[in-house]
């Protein structure tokens, strides 16, 4: 069985939202308000995401420091392993930016990690988006559209596995053959009717999917 284990990055592979940690710490009476509008959607993930992330206002070795603070789920690199040793694929779909992800995996030694996400620069002591509207995954909320992406992977798979934990991540959820939820996504799905399995950790998934790939390959 050809698989793939598709995977959001903030707030399900880690264990924070980077957004979340810029703003919290530089930008919390800033963006209070354009939050709120932003959960109303007034405003589109992309503009809110990209004002806390070209707001930071520090240099790239001090954004340096701040990505260091993204904490991967204490069972993400063992589990990444799982699924390449069982013949799976593990991948990535974020609608944060690559400037920092590849950083993050850098810094835990993780590799041949596929990952569909927004490409990002550093200028202007901020990270800003570079995003490609020709793209077949281009998305004018998010930046990308990870239900696209998942459609790909599904013609190129037996089987789709996803996990994620907040709005961006239905429609992709809807997609795959077995989903892992937390966060908001688990009272979204539960919206759309479309079964899926509660987590709190990857610890938690690996229990849950390990006889699904190794009984059946």
């Amino acid at each position: 069985m050809k698989f793939a284990f598709i995977s959001d990055f903030d707030g399900t592979l880690t264990e924070k939202d980077f957004y979340k940690i810029i703003a919290d710490e530089y930008l919390k009476e800033e963006c209070s308000q354009m939050y709120i509008d932003w959960q109303q959607k007034k405003i589109k993930d992309v503009d809110y995401l990209g004002y806390v992330f070209g707001n930071i206002r520090r240099n790239e070795e001090e954004i340096y420091e701040d990505i260091k603070k993204i904490k991967l789920d204490p069972f993400a690199v063992q589990f990444i392993k799982n699924i390449k040793d069982n013949g799976g694929e593990f991948i990535v779909v974020s609608a944060g930016t690559g400037y920092y992800i590849d950083k993050v995996f850098k810094n835990n030694n993780i590799e041949d990690v596929k990952v569909y996400t927004n490409k990002g620069e550093f200028k202007d002591n901020g990270i800003h988006f570079l995003l490609d509207e020709n793209s077949e995954f281009y998305s004018e909320i998010y930046g990308i559209d990870k239900m696209k992406v998942v459609k790909k992977l599904k013609s190129e798979h037996d089987k789709i596995f996803y996990a994620g934990d907040s709005e961006p991540d239905v429609k992709a959820a809807l997609q795959a053959d077995v989903v892992f939820a937390k966060g908001k996504l688990t009272e979204l799905l539960e919206k759309e009717k479309k079964e899926y399995i509660e987590f709190h950790d990857f610890r938690d998934i690996w229990e849950n999917i390990k006889t699904m790939i190794t009984g059946e390959m």
